[in-house]
């Protein structure tokens, strides 16, 4: 009697401990868990980018191939220098004298929109228009000189900007005439929406651009370049080894973003040597665009060139010594245009 009862204690206690693990139970620390999934979302592609015309680089978006490029007129007046902004974003910056000795500079972009701030903004000069022309760009600016400038106006789609359109101004210390500026995608929205002609249909790079691999050097070094074009007006571009570009200085003064502290440095560099001289208003500057000689400075190095334009909407073409056309590394440029009778460039 007493071995009956201990089995069936026994069968209770065992029936009672299978019942407590149930179907659909956490499995126990000892069992095997399922594998989990290690297949993670596809991360989105990253969109195709096509070849900036104005600096070879493949950093654009297709639908900006087919846009006009922007070129805006830039003061340059030493006291404006320090609240200049945009111009580390230009693709090309061409410097030249106006009057009084002082130089102004147009900065082409051919995604304006990637500027957030440009300016300081002042009136447009004959040679700008004929240098914008070349590049089939739509042209912004102050005013203009009212003699020789105003009537070539006519030539070019030209936009006059001010507070009242894609313009803004804004306290930065010096005169109301130092302190206009726009807002790079304000403008080229306003542009679009105004129904300026804004598809290009000049084709094809400024400049004969190299492999986006490869990189120029020459048997001439220097690791600085100046080009003083006037007794008071020196640009300086001193060479980086560790950025392979050169940093723009005003004599020995760093030039810097007003509004995000960046230096502007420059893939390129171009000393074209010119004849400058006397309207015969004998103030503004008339400056020559027909052809010359003039050096490219590149990745520490330089070589002499040849170039010639010709008519206002011609490009821009660059020889070597031996007359077979230049090739440019990929990056952005810096381009002055300086007298050849008194403006001789200085490597070191």
């Amino acid at each position: 009697m007493l071995k009956k009862s201990l089995l069936l204690f026994f069968c209770f206690i065992v029936l009672l401990a299978s019942g407590c693990q149930k179907t659909g139970d956490p499995l126990s620390a000892d069992q095997p868990s399922e594998p989990q999934s290690s297949l993670e979302p596809a991360p989105e592609p990253e969109p195709a980018l096509f070849q900036n015309p104005l600096t070879g680089l493949l950093d654009l978006a297709e639908e900006k191939t087919d846009d006009r490029p922007v070129a805006i007129a830039i003061n340059n007046i030493s006291v404006a220098q320090p609240v200049q902004a945009g111009i580390g974003k230009a693709d090309i910056v061409y410097e030249t004298e106006v009057e009084g000795g002082i130089t102004r500079l147009l900065a082409l972009y051919q995604d304006v929109g990637k500027a957030e701030k440009i300016g300081t903004i002042r009136s447009a000069r004959y040679v700008f228009v004929d240098l914008a022309l070349g590049h089939n760009a739509l042209y912004i600016h102050h005013g203009q000189d009212p003699v020789y400038c105003k009537p070539h106006l006519n030539d070019i789609d030209d936009v006059t900007l001010s507070e009242n359109n894609y313009g803004f101004r804004l306290k930065n210390g010096l005169a109301r005439e130092h302190t206009l500026y726009t807002n790079g995608e304000k403008l080229w929205s306003g542009l679009v929406s105004s129904g300026r002609k804004t598809e290009n249909t000049k084709t094809g790079t400024w400049v004969t651009f190299g492999d986006q691999e490869a990189s120029s050097s020459f048997e001439n070094t220097a690791s600085s370049v100046t080009v003083p074009f006037s007794s008071s007006y020196r640009s300086v571009f001193r060479y980086d080894a560790a950025t392979g570009k050169y940093t723009r200085y005003f004599k020995d003064t760093l030039r810097k973003d007003y509004f995000t502290g960046e230096t502007t440095q420059v893939k390129n560099v171009f000393v074209l040597l010119t004849s400058i001289q006397n309207y015969p208003d004998g103030y503004h500057r008339q400056v020559s665009l027909q052809s010359g000689s003039g050096y490219y400075c590149v990745n520490g190095t330089y070589t002499p060139i040849s170039w010639s334009k010709g008519s206002a909407k011609s490009s821009f073409r660059f020889t070597t010594a031996d007359g077979k056309d230049l090739v440019v590394d990929p990056g952005n440029s810096w381009v002055c245009l300086a007298n050849r009778n008194n403006s001789k460039p200085i490597f070191e």
